[in-house]
């Protein structure tokens, strides 16, 4: 068990945990993943050269670097960034469990061992990511990285017949725009940032929140909705400050995610003839998880991760269809002109609300 301490959650157990969940892939011994980091380095920059060339955006922290990683070190990298993101609220909660050393080490293993679990679990998913965060004092060769799966690569590409370089131009041209979005408009990642220290700060550990998440729960059943459809356990346990907290969040994040779809099928269209395979092989995959990896997706917010990919796109397609690529640009000027989930979901309520301001001159 972990040692009582301060910070509630047992790290170290975590880090153990997911990385015994996560197992490890038989490709990772195979000779064709000599060929990943040469690979991802080229199609990397070759990817930013793309995106750049389809956004206008040009990142103000240089070219993007590769990082090609297993399972585990995939799992240690998240730990790193989660435990960073999550200090100012494990700091309050463990000021209140710290107190009593029974109860302290009880918390440490348990958080421990569901942190564990979960990122264990997504550790056999993921193909790739760009990790946002920028930490001072830390080393920058570990900072601002696009992390690329090459085990979890390297099976889907022997499991379906991918051709190699062509699937991994297509996943590198995602996680580029998403670093070319956070690099490349100044106040996105400080914004972002914000939103989600706002959101942390408004935790309460007070069980009495739990009680009134229940109870809004059961409310929801009873209606026929799954409680969990908005965003899993953590929109359910928000209060009401939290949930326009995370509305903001969740609609950001719809187009950011949005945007990097329709980016990668217009940057990448000349280069990757199976674009449109590779996207429904991997929807399919989505949908084939048994039934205990279906609700614990939909537990911890995958699902309505998935669903701000739909949601983006469509927004975007009626934003263009609206007043083109001009109008949506409309986004990049500045908080205020992003949009709000029920604009995501309505988007004559973004255009006709921009569209009444006057554009800021560059």
């Amino acid at each position: 068990m972990a040692p009582p301490g301060r910070d509630p959650i047992g790290w170290d157990l975590a880090e153990r945990v997911a990385i015994r969940v996560g197992g490890r892939e038989p490709f990772a011994d195979s000779y064709h993943s000599d060929s990943l980091i040469p690979d991802f380095d080229e199609l990397t920059a070759e990817a930013e050269i793309l995106v750049t060339r389809e956004t206008g955006l040009v990142s103000a922290a240089g070219p993007a670097r590769a990082r090609v990683t297993d399972r585990a070190g995939w799992v240690r990298a998240n730990l790193a960034s989660f435990r960073r993101l999550l200090g100012p609220l494990t700091d309050r909660l463990g000021t209140k469990v710290s107190a009593n050393p029974v109860a302290a080490r009880v918390t440490q293993t348990l958080t421990g061992i569901e942190v564990g679990t979960l990122l264990g679990w997504m550790s056999t998913r993921v193909l790739g990511q760009y990790d946002l965060l920028l930490v001072e004092g830390e080393a920058a060769d570990d900072q601002d990285l696009v992390y690329y799966v090459g085990p979890n690569v390297l099976s889907l590409e022997k499991r379906f017949a991918f051709p190699p370089r062509e699937f991994r131009l297509w996943l590198a041209l995602h996680e580029v725009t998403h670093r070319a979005q956070f690099t490349g408009i100044p106040w996105l990642r400080p914004h972002f940032l914000s939103l989600v220290e706002e959101s942390l700060g408004a935790v309460d550990p007070d069980p009495k929140r739990l009680v009134a998440a229940l109870r809004r729960a059961v409310e929801e059943v009873r209606a026929g909705r799954n409680p969990l459809d908005e965003g899993g356990l953590v929109a359910l346990l928000a209060s009401p400050d939290q949930q326009e907290v995370l509305a903001k969040i969740g609609g950001m994040m719809s187009l950011l995610e949005g945007h990097g779809d329709v980016t990668m099928d217009r940057a990448g269209a000349d280069q990757i003839p199976n674009a449109e395979r590779f996207g429904q092989v991997l929807r399919q995959r989505r949908q084939q998880l048994n039934p205990a990896a279906k609700f614990l997706q939909k537990l911890i917010g995958l699902e309505a991760k998935m669903k701000q990919y739909e949601q983006g796109e469509r927004f975007i397609e009626a934003v263009e269809a609206a007043g083109g690529p001009a109008l949506l640009d409309r986004a990049w000027e500045g908080p205020h002109n992003l949009p709000g989930l029920a604009e995501i979901r309505e988007p004559r309520l973004w255009i006709d609300r921009v569209q009444t301001r006057t554009p800021i001159a560059s």
